[in-house]
């Protein structure tokens, strides 16, 4: 997958939708007993492993991660394949419904869904060969990875992210607030944003943008039923949420244009410190001393406030196809690849985590080096622990929109909180079900 990706694939309908050529008769329990060798045996056979855009900057560390599993498994042969960034989705659907779905294949959990519902990958929760590994990730890893309805996991955890929050302790000082203590609750969110507010005279905002889906699950919404074929942020928690985003609209605790900002552009009024708290990254931070002094030297780090007790994460994972002819080769070098050292391999090369239990205890991740880029390793690492990812795994980008359109006529006043989340949740379950 693309590394800096944090959003979800914009294509996966068209996934759903090819499947529909393979699906016929199947469900999600594809384990290691249909088609192909048993998982538990020896590993051999040609295998095809895919990743999502990595070639390009990481080619040498995965021809030596295949040659080093070649070597200790001579009878195994692995065809590594790499595919670009856009239409991934695409490509997933159309080997799907070929019937050529590689053995080992990198899927976020928006991707393993629809696969997974087609019978097209291997249960791990119900595959003794890949279910006695489980113990080596993270709980949360693992979980993260689970699909709502299908009783298990399927895939094996591999790198983790998430984003820190920056916030500009001069304006958070400038308001009389202490710069030392950022909100980590949503009640405390909203009380520093309207005393920033009143106290900038409505210059300085606190927020640039209007809520997402993941700000309902961190702030304690039910998102979906346990069987994930229904919405239900429109729950009297999820109004809740709303009306105090509404309150805060109309307040200037968010920014006046926050119906139509952009990443980039809610980026660049933090930037501008025209915006008190903005998600960011490392590459931030060099940008901020280099364009912006100032703020580079007042900038905390802190997570994202929530009501629950874990921050967001998003996942990655590397899934078994069930109908693989050498399901024991697939199994074996899927967990290769995502072993503990491997794992903290690769996160070396890049602004990764890894998924294994114990890594983020090492002082890569515990300790500050004094580098910007290990300011935010390491308080991101923090942030991972007991995190989950919020967004339901079925939830299409047509279904986002839906969501941040609905939002933004309850800020406007066109439609009151409750009605704006109840048409949101009609909507995206009629496209759920057309899904």
């Amino acid at each position: 997958m693309p590394i800096r990706r944090g959003a979800l694939a914009a294509t996966v309908p068209l996934l759903v939708s090819a499947l529909t050529l393979t699906a016929c008769g199947s469900g999600g329990s594809g384990s290691g007993s249909g088609e192909g060798g048993g998982a538990d045996g020896k590993p051999e056979g040609d295998i095809t492993f895919q990743t999502w855009n990595l070639r390009s900057n990481f080619k040498d560390y995965f021809t030596g991660l295949v040659a080093e599993f070649e070597k200790a498994h001579p009878g195994v042969r692995v065809k590594w394949l790499d595919q670009p960034a856009d239409n991934y989705a695409d490509k997933l659907g159309a080997d799907a419904a070929a019937g050529t779905l590689p053995d080992v294949v990198n899927v976020s959990p928006d991707l393993s869904y629809p696969l997974a519902k087609a019978g097209l990958l291997m249960n791990l929760d119900k595959e003794p060969a890949a279910a006695k590994f489980k113990g080596e990730y993270t709980p949360e890893a693992w979980q993260g990875n689970v699909l709502p309805g299908l009783d298990g996991s399927y895939s094996f955890p591999w790198y983790l992210n998430t984003g820190p929050l920056f916030y500009n302790k001069d304006l958070f000082r400038r308001s009389g607030l202490d710069p030392e203590k950022p909100p980590k609750t949503y009640d405390e969110l909203f009380a520093a944003a309207r005393t920033i507010a009143e106290r900038s005279g409505g210059k300085t905002a606190t927020l640039g943008g209007t809520p997402a889906v993941e700000d309902f699950g961190r702030y304690g919404v039910k998102l979906m039923n346990d069987d994930a074929t229904r919405f239900t942020y429109n729950e009297p928690k999820g109004v809740e949420l709303l009306t105090a985003y509404k309150n805060l609209y109309e307040r200037g605790g968010l920014d006046p244009q926050a119906l139509t900002n952009t990443p980039d552009k809610t980026g660049q009024k933090f930037l501008e410190q025209k915006v008190a708290m903005n998600p960011g990254s490392a590459h931030d931070l060099e940008n901020f001393k280099k364009s912006a002094p100032g703020l580079y030297r007042n900038l905390g780090i802190t997570d994202a406030p929530n009501n629950t007790g874990k921050p967001n994460m998003y996942v990655m994972g590397l899934g078994v196809s069930s109908r693989s002819k050498h399901k024991a080769a697939a199994v074996a070098f899927a967990h290769f690849v995502t072993d503990r050292k491997n794992q903290e391999a690769f996160a070396h090369k890049v602004a990764v985590f890894p998924s294994t239990k114990g890594s983020l205890d090492d002082p890569y991740w515990t300790k500050d080096d004094g580098t910007d880029e290990g300011r935010v390793r390491v308080a991101s690492a923090k942030m991972l622990k007991g995190a989950v990812n919020y967004t339901p795994v079925v939830l299409s980008e047509e279904m986002k929109t839906v969501l941040k359109n609905e939002v933004a006529k309850a800020l406007q006043g066109k439609k009151s909180p409750r009605q704006a989340l109840d048409d949101a949740v009609a909507q995206s379950n009629k496209l759920l079900k057309q899904g």
